[in-house]
């Protein structure tokens, strides 16, 4: 949502519609940012909870989930091209430093 959201024009330009055209376009990118990334935040916790991982991958996928929900939700709220790349750059370093957590404090 975040590139779809900086370069929405020159998507529209070229003549692509990746976001709606009308005025819902903000609600659809907020629930589109805040929604996936309060479900990355329960499955990231997941693992923890069952019991297959530690206390580290849990305090780490914690700390990591709610950095990204916090960007997710600044974003949602400011719809700018700051937050925007704020909000792709905490979405591209999440899903590595998960995994590697997870890799690292197994049970």
């Amino acid at each position: 949502m975040s590139i779809a959201w900086m370069y929405r024009e020159d998507y529209a330009r070229a003549g692509y519609l990746v976001l709606p055209a009308s005025e819902v376009k903000g609600q659809f990118v907020a629930w589109q940012c805040l929604l996936p990334a309060l479900g990355l935040f329960i499955v990231g916790i997941g693992p923890a909870l069952r019991g297959q991982s530690g206390i580290a991958s849990f305090a780490g996928a914690l700390v990591l989930g709610v950095v990204f929900l916090y960007y997710s939700a600044r974003f949602a709220l400011q719809r700018s091209i700051v937050c925007a790349r704020q909000l792709l750059f905490a979405s591209i370093l999440y899903l590595p430093v998960l995994f590697a957590l997870l890799a690292l404090d197994k049970k």
